[in-house]
C-alpha cells in the first residue's frame, strides 16, 4: 500500500509516518519505480504499535526500546517490565503535578465570581501579581497534557 493508504488505515498523518521512518522507528519503505513508498502489513502493524505507545504517552526512546524487544522475541523481557514500571512512575508524577495545577487554577477561578470589566478581573489581576513576583519560575505547566497534534513540528519536538 502507498503511504496515503497507510496513513488512512492507521489514522496517522503522512508526515508523521515519514518522521517515524527518519527516527528509525519504522523501517524505510520499499520504493516503486516511480519512487512511491510501498508498505506491507507488517509495517502497518508496527505503525499501529507505535501509535498505541504514543497514546500511552511513551517517549520515542521508550518505544525504540520496546521495538528492539519485539524484533528479538527470544530475549528476556525484564527490561520491558522495568521500562513500564519507570513509565508508570512518570505518569504518577505527572498526575501529582496536574492535581497541583488544578488546585492553582481553581484558586485563580475563585478570584473572579462574576463577569466584569477586564481591568477588575480577579483572574487577570491574580495572574499578573504572580507573574510579577521576582524569582518565580513559570510553575504549573505540565508538558504533554494538552491535546497534541500528530504531525511533529520539528525533529527536536519528540512527537
Amino acid at each position: 500500500m502507498k503511504i496515503g493508504e497507510l496513513a488512512a488505515l492507521a489514522h496517522t498523518p503522512v508526515e508523521t509516518i515519514r518522521y517515524y521512518e527518519r527516527e528509525g522507528l519504522l523501517p524505510e519503505a520499499a520504493r516503486t519505480g516511480s519512487n512511491y513508498r510501498i508498505y506491507d502489513e507488517a509495517q502497518a502493524t508496527r505503525l499501529s504499535f507505535i501509535r498505541h505507545c504514543r497514546g500511552l504517552d511513551m517517549t520515542l526512546d521508550e518505544i525504540r526500546t520496546l521495538l528492539r524487544f519485539k524484533d528479538a522475541p527470544a530475549r528476556n523481557c525484564s527490561d520491558v517490565n522495568a521500562l513500564l514500571d519507570a513509565h508508570i512512575g512518570h505518569v504518577a508524577a505527572r498526575i501529582r503535578e496536574l492535581r497541583q495545577l488544578e488546585k492553582q487554577l481553581k484558586n485563580l477561578r475563585e478570584q473572579c465570581h462574576e463577569a466584569q470589566d477586564a481591568a477588575h478581573c480577579g483572574i487577570l489581576n491574580g495572574l499578573t501579581d504572580i507573574a510579577r513576583r521576582p524569582g518565580r519560575p513559570h510553575a504549573g505547566h505540565v508538558h504533554g497534557t494538552h491535546a497534541r497534534t500528530t504531525t511533529p513540528v520539528s525533529k527536536k519536538s519528540g512527537s
